[in-house]
């Protein structure tokens, strides 16, 4: 049975990307960025420890949480979800 012939690759250069589809280089965050993601995240904490410690009585020490009721919760882990959104696009 014949031999089929091997082709040679050709020497044309390769093709290079456009300035348009090259991905964008992110910057780093600042330098401030992390603490104020904590700051954020221990607020919403605190938040949420500050109900639970004011609201074992009868009598409420905080009138507006006790106002608010259960969206005390959507307001601590609320202040909490944005710094885990922070968290993620730290860079």
């Amino acid at each position: 049975m014949p031999k089929s012939k091997v082709r040679k690759k050709s020497d044309a250069p390769l093709r290079t990307t456009s300035s348009a589809t090259r991905t964008r280089q992110l910057a780093p965050s600042p330098t401030w960025y992390p603490v104020v993601m904590a700051v954020v995240l221990l607020l919403g904490l605190a938040y949420l420890v500050v109900y639970y410690l004011t609201n074992q009585g009868t009598s409420p020490h905080v009138p507006l949480m006790h106002d608010l009721g259960a969206w005390n919760f959507a307001i601590g882990f609320g202040v909490m979800l944005l710094g885990l959104i922070m968290a993620v696009r730290w860079r």
